[in-house]
């Protein structure tokens, strides 16, 4: 009797497990009497694997947020920013072959749509000013990443502009101009 039970509970949820290669994340997607989550599909530019990993554990916090592809070079996410076409893409600054700045330029032309979130040790106010004036919508430093990223994400996504804290607190005269 439970089998049958069962397997009628799983004809009728419909369930598909899809397997996120690039995190190991998995996600059940249920049958249309449900109302979908709008998914967001982002891209990871960070060629340092342990970053990636700790950059997809955290997304893996938001079930809206799907990782579709993960690159470890600036030329390759530029090429994937404009075969795939990402809702979001998070960069790393400090990239072989094209850095992240160049690559954003880049990106900005090819995948005008996509929302561009630098992730970076890099904490230098010019550098950061460079990098949202590279078509970026947010700058988060690596040392905040677990506090910062899924709020830059939420701020990003909602058209908002995001900066670390970190970043434009303390002294005066390091911090980033007004209207940044």
């Amino acid at each position: 009797m439970w089998g049958t039970l069962l397997m009628l509970g799983d004809a009728k949820l419909n369930t598909e497990l899809l397997v996120n290669r690039c995190c190991e994340r998995r996600a059940l997607s249920l049958d249309s009497d449900l109302k979908p989550k709008s998914t967001v599909r982002v891209v990871i530019v960070e060629d340092f694997v342990a970053f990636r990993r700790l950059i997809c554990s955290i997304l893996g916090k938001r079930e809206d947020l799907q990782i579709i592809c993960e690159v470890s070079d600036g030329l390759e996410g530029v090429q994937k920013a404009e075969e795939l076409k990402p809702d979001l893409i998070l960069l790393d600054i400090g990239l072989p072959k094209l850095n992240g700045l160049q690559a954003a330029r880049e990106i900005r032309k090819l995948a005008p749509e996509s929302k561009i979130i630098f992730v970076s040790q890099e904490s230098s106010p010019d550098l950061v000013q460079e990098a949202l004036s590279s078509g970026a919508q947010g700058y988060v430093a690596k040392a905040s990443l677990e506090r910062d990223l899924l709020v830059a994400v939420e701020a990003v996504l909602e058209g908002k502009q995001f900066i670390s804290s970190s970043l434009i607190s303390g002294d005066p005269a390091k911090q980033l101009p007004r209207g940044f």
